[in-house]
């Protein structure tokens, strides 16, 4: 195995370490960064399994809950699931304690309340530091992170009307840690690009994710407020539109023309059978019509190579991509009127992941666009004015304020020591220089075209595209500069900290099943982290993709991994997204629609439970259920019992 790219402390530096530190900072088993599904879950299933251990969890915010804490919560924001499949197995949400509806979306503040009501069931909450930032993290041995952050206990707000992430009052502190897992997700650190004139705009001009401080309730609005205008394709920027137009306000809202075009929104009954969206994506038999490099997972290899490598079966997968799109546009009337064909995709289906998002609206935002409520331009800002914004086909929009949909820096903004680690602890990079492609991506690429034939033929990009910059001068967190991606074993790993067992990261993806795909990586990690995920025991695809074999992993020794296999798995896995799904975020981070039920698989057989969940049913159709009913939270009840039964705990 190759030496990890710092200074090695030997043991009798370490104890040095440790005594001198314990008189001004804390330390601990494991630090989870981040509280949302994925910090939560990650931090009860630690202590469920270690429970002695000393976990402490740092939160930037001061709520519990990530995307759903109480800082982001604005009028009319909901989830994109129906009542029961956004849960933890293990804590049913019921529908008086949080207010919920069968058969309808849950609204944000019942999410929040709801991971509020977990942290404190499960005695989180007192084990979280809030308001604390994460500034560093330095590797300092083996078997210790170092962490500096600052902790505050109030809140500011810019002069610009939308809120900042720095507080006030600001402590600097430090953590010693046995074991780190970085849960902070992908959409923490908004990105905005650089827009001229920014500077004399002289109006608010804010990131969705401060939606909250900028609208305020129904009754804050005033005619100073009329003119909202909203900037980019993204589910957010539906989100924004509707805010604004449900309450009687115009809004203006820019589609970039040299960008990838407006995010697919499908209502939640699809297909001509009306079937829900958030319940398709989980039934295993529609699983394969999406290629996926790890879905033979799944022990269906067989038929995953009849509809993806033979011409009838390649066939039959392109109609029912094309049913799926064609059944979202007429339901959508999209073509029925010039203001919403504004609004079709311009990219394919098939070729995005989590991108093809629901309307989840009490009313039919496309009558506001109908209706000329929300007015659609498709045109790229050329520069702003004292409260006007030039576009480049020469219309000027008045504005109060600009919304910027604009997306997420998706590298977590934490700066990690000694300087220069960044790829090997698996983050997204740029490489210094531009040279001859790395064998093994080269090696990954081949192997992925090969097995999968659909995919060499990748969609027309736009003619006039354009890739924006960022509006923070030397940006290192810009995701338009950095050129590699997260490159994480079981999207979890850095393969040059593989033997460690020392850091890992969870919630580094996109998922409707959000939930099970957190509660499966909770219990790899914790596995992994106690030596108790031993090399031998993963399952690895062999060479053709087709069929499951332990014996592909050549452990260098009982407890040790080989470097060579893990880099491999993890090239071949990251690489994938860039072909499966260059329409969405593939080249970026694991983006999944299909592919999340065959991926927590993977997990499962690594940690030697049944991954066919639905056959311990038992009765006679369970096969019928396990390829045709949909997967969801209750599928996954006691999983880490039945690990820790495995184990004999």
């Amino acid at each position: 195995m190759s030496r990890l790219p710092h200074q090695e402390v030997k043991a009798g530096q370490t104890a040095i370490l440790r005594r001198n530190c314990t008189r001004n900072m804390e330390q601990a088993d494991l630090v989870v960064i981040g509280t949302g599904f994925n910090g939560l879950v990650m931090v009860k299933t630690y202590l469920d399994v270690n429970p002695k251990a000393k976990v402490i969890a740092l939160e930037s915010a001061h709520s519990v809950g990530g995307v759903w804490s109480e800082e982001r919560m604005y009028p009319g924001l909901r989830t994109n699931n129906l009542y029961g499949t956004l849960e933890y197995s293990d804590y049913p949400m019921d529908e008086i304690t949080f207010g919920v509806e069968a058969g309808k979306f849950m609204p944000g503040p019942a999410i929040h309340k709801y991971l509020r009501s977990y942290a404190e069931e499960f005695d989180i909450h007192r084990r979280i530091r809030f308001g604390a930032w994460v500034q560093t993290v330095e590797r300092k041995s083996s078997e210790a992170w170092l962490i500096h952050y600052s902790q505050s206990h109030s809140r500011s707000v810019n002069g610009a009307g939308g809120a900042t992430d720095n507080d006030v009052d600001q402590a600097q502190k430090q953590i010693l840690t046995k074991k780190i897992v970085i849960s902070t997700g992908l959409t923490s650190e908004p990105f905005i690009p650089h827009i001229p004139g920014s500077d004399t705009f002289n109006a608010p001009l804010f990131h969705a994710k401060y939606l909250l401080d900028n609208f305020g309730d129904s009754s804050s609005f005033s005619p100073a407020i009329s003119k909202p205008v909203i900037y980019g394709s993204a589910k957010s920027a539906y989100d924004a539109a509707y805010a604004y137009s449900s309450h009687g306000i115009s809004v203006d809202w820019i589609i970039r023309e040299s960008g990838h075009g407006p995010v697919w929104m499908a209502p939640i009954y699809v297909t001509p059978l009306k079937k829900r969206l958030d319940h398709l994506v989980g039934v295993r038999f529609l699983t394969w019509f999406s290629p996926c490099v790890w879905g033979a997972y799944d022990g269906f290899g067989s038929l995953r190579r009849f509809f993806h490598n033979t011409t009838i079966g390649r066939w039959i997968v392109d109609r029912f991509w094309e049913i799926l799109a064609g059944d979202v546009i007429a339901l959508n009337g999209f073509d029925k009127h010039p203001e919403t064909k504004k609004l079709k995709p311009w990219m394919p289906a098939f070729w995005i992941a989590s991108g093809l998002s629901i309307l989840n609206y009490p009313e039919d935002i496309y009558e506001y666009v109908r209706n000329g409520t929300i007015k659609v331009h498709v045109a790229d800002i050329d520069h702003l004015s004292e409260r006007q914004v030039h576009l480049s086909n020469g219309d000027i929009l008045k504005a109060d304020i600009l919304v910027c949909s604009t997306g997420w820096k998706h590298r977590p903004s934490i700066k990690f020591l000694p300087e220069g680690t960044d790829r090997s602890l698996g983050l997204p990079h740029t490489t210094a220089e531009k040279k001859e492609l790395d064998p093994l991506i080269q090696k990954a690429d081949n192997y992925i075209l090969e097995n999968y034939p659909r995919l060499q033929n990748q969609p027309a990009k736009n003619k006039n595209y354009k890739t924006p910059t960022s509006s923070t001068v030397s940006d290192d967190n810009d995701p338009y500069n950095l050129d590699q991606p997260f490159r994480l074993y079981r999207f979890m790993v850095p393969p040059a900290y593989i033997n460690d067992r020392s850091i890992g990261y969870t919630g580094m993806m996109l998922s409707l099943h959000t939930c099970i795909c957190a509660q499966a990586q909770a219990l790899w990690l914790t596995a992994y982290f106690g030596g108790a995920l031993s090399p031998n025991a993963l399952s690895a695809p062999d060479p053709n993709g087709i069929n499951i074999s332990k014996s592909s992993i050549r452990p260098a020794s009982a407890d040790s991994f080989d470097q060579e296999t893990i880099s491999w798995q993890t090239t071949l896995h990251s690489q994938f997204g860039r072909w499966r799904y260059p329409a969405g975020h593939g080249k970026r981070f694991p983006d999944m629609a299909f592919d999340a039920i065959p991926y927590v698989d993977m997990l499962l057989r690594d940690l030697g439970l049944q991954w066919r969940r639905k056959l311990k049913q038992g009765g006679w159709g369970r096969w019928w259920k396990e390829v045709f009913w949909p997967y969801g939270p209750g599928d996954y009840v006691g999983l880490v019992d039945e690990w820790r039964i495995a184990r004999g705990m």
